[in-house]
């Protein structure tokens, strides 16, 4: 069955970087888009990131764009997303998903297109 387990989360100051993981395993990775979003108390789960099948093409949500960037590495199954310039405002549960069908062009922000999703991992940022 489709696995997605993140990592690399953590607390770090305003200002510091993190990289964030997500090991996909259960079916041909390169097939599939992938996208990052996140949760903070109390909110719905947001959009963050996007990257399509190829990996030619990503899209961000406002609020980020500019300090993440959205990556993948099919060799080992794996997206990342890097965060620069971290604000307190940035703490969230992040999740990774993925859609159901291979070569997805759908609506990439929705989180009701995203079939599978990850455990999450936490990022907290102190000001």
């Amino acid at each position: 069955q489709v696995q997605l387990v993140e990592s690399g989360g953590g607390l770090v100051q305003a200002g510091e970087s993190l990289r964030l993981s997500c090991a996909a395993s259960g079916r041909t990775f390169e097939y599939y888009a992938m996208a990052w979003f996140r949760q903070a108390p109390g909110r719905e789960r947001e959009f963050v990131a996007f990257i399509s099948w190829r990996g030619s093409s990503t899209t961000y949500a406002d609020a980020v764009k500019g300090r993440f960037t959205i990556s993948r590495d099919t060799a080992v199954n794996t997206l990342y997303l890097q965060m620069h310039n971290l604000k307190p405002e940035d703490t969230a549960v992040y999740y990774c998903a993925s859609p159901e069908s291979a070569f997805w062009s759908g609506a990439t922000d929705q989180k009701d297109q995203y079939a599978y999703w990850g455990q999450g991992t936490q990022v907290t940022v102190s000001s």
